[in-house]
């Protein structure tokens, strides 16, 4: 029998869409959406411009929007999405399960509460850890509270395993911590990289932004705001270009920090191009034509999906150890390389030993990792989980 599932998102979101157009291939589904994001809401979330997505966001699944009540609408605030009307609906239906993607907008405590009411199997995604620094008091009536209610509430769909320590620190059990990748369109991004290299698309696009062949493009793509270390990479560029004068950084998106990041670069005469904000359809010609990733981003980047596409495309990364993907996705010398700490010189020395060696590293390790958060395996893996619970309930 084809399970019946729901599921609440603030809003319809760029990675999510595909998954669930998939997922309703193979599941009677029915999404909810608590807030219609604008082209200018998306500017003020950091992207640094107005724009729309160039890929379809609400094609291919059964959707609705939900009545936002809120007095602010919008999704970056706790009260900005507030959609009572989710309890009657979940009370109605009878999902086999419901998913929530967060915890932290009012809208997902109604819905949970919902659940809890009704006995519907909740399942919440979460890639939360606990490596973002907290005062001694905000730790303590955190655990306090949390210990409380998350062991109660529901499921738990984890990416990995510092959201699984997390889970276990507020004393949820095993049995309701599931494991869960991070998904993105692989098809779509490997096919695109592909297709790219072939047609010479991604080498007319090194050459139109000042690459030969010879040189080594380590690519940013991310917003330009603090927690994503953008000068980090603008100061290691400096120190690696003595002894490595065929490195080039592409920077590509935008934010509060471009200016500065422009001026500086400007200033110090540094190869580098900024390629400002690329949007879905672009982003696989943009990584066919680098030779490695870096995100250097510190805790408050609990996973990082740039990497994940660079991946579907064949692209290591030099992420930082304080992403919470690099313990999945980074081995070093394999699939790319760590940075353990914030320090220019220690990024410039990564940046130096990728350049020599980045051309060499095997397909395969990246290719798995790569499958490991398709569609298809996602999917795959969540219903296995819902029929596991269905049968529980049984």
């Amino acid at each position: 029998m084809t399970l019946r599932l729901g599921a609440l998102l603030t809003h319809p979101i760029q990675y999510y869409s595909p998954w669930l157009r998939h997922l309703a291939g193979q599941a009677d589904l029915k999404v909810y959406y608590a807030h219609q994001q604008t082209a200018q809401g998306q500017a003020k979330a950091g992207f640094g411009q107005a724009f729309e997505w160039d890929v379809p966001l609400l094609d291919g699944y059964d959707w609705q929007w939900l009545d936002n009540i809120s007095k602010r609408p919008g999704i970056d605030h706790f009260a900005g999405c507030d959609t009572p009307e989710i309890d009657g609906i979940i009370a109605r239906e009878r999902f086999d399960g419901f998913m929530m993607m967060g915890w932290n907008r009012k809208s997902f405590l109604q819905a949970g509460w919902a659940c809890y009411r009704t006995g519907t199997p909740l399942l919440m995604r979460t890639d939360s850890n606990l490596t973002s620094p907290r005062s001694a008091l905000t730790l303590a009536v955190k655990r306090a509270a949390y210990s409380a209610i998350l062991p109660r509430v529901g499921h738990y769909l984890s990416p990995g395993s510092r959201t699984d320590a997390y889970l276990r620190h507020y004393a949820v059990s095993e049995d309701r911590i599931h494991r869960l990748p991070h998904m993105i369109d692989v098809e779509r991004f490997a096919a695109g990289a592909a297709k790219a290299r072939a047609n010479g698309d991604a080498a007319a696009f090194r050459a139109r932004h000042g690459a030969g062949e010879g040189d080594r493009v380590f690519l940013f793509v991310a917003k330009m705001i603090a927690k994503k270390r953008p000068m980090l990479l603008l100061e290691a560029l400096e120190r690696a270009r003595a002894a490595g004068p065929q490195i080039k950084v592409w920077f590509a998106g935008d934010g509060p920090l471009r200016a500065e990041l422009e001026t500086k670069a400007k200033a110090l005469d540094l190869p580098v191009a900024f390629l400002g904000f690329v949007n879905q359809s672009q982003l696989p010609t943009v990584y066919a034509a680098a030779d490695c990733q870096v995100l250097p981003s510190d805790t408050e980047e609990t996973w990082g999906l740039v990497v994940n596409e660079g991946f579907a495309c064949g692209l290591p990364a030099i992420v930082s150890t304080e992403a919470g993907c690099a313990p999945e996705l980074i081995q070093d010398g394999v699939t790319g390389w760590t940075m353990l700490q914030p320090d220019p010189d220690h990024l410039a020395q990564l940046m130096l030993t990728a350049s020599a060696k980045v051309r060499d590293l095997p397909r395969g390790p990246i290719d798995s990792h790569s499958q490991q958060g398709s569609y298809a395996f996602g999917t795959h893996r969540l219903l296995a989980i819902v029929e596991r619970l269905k049968a529980a309930r049984r």
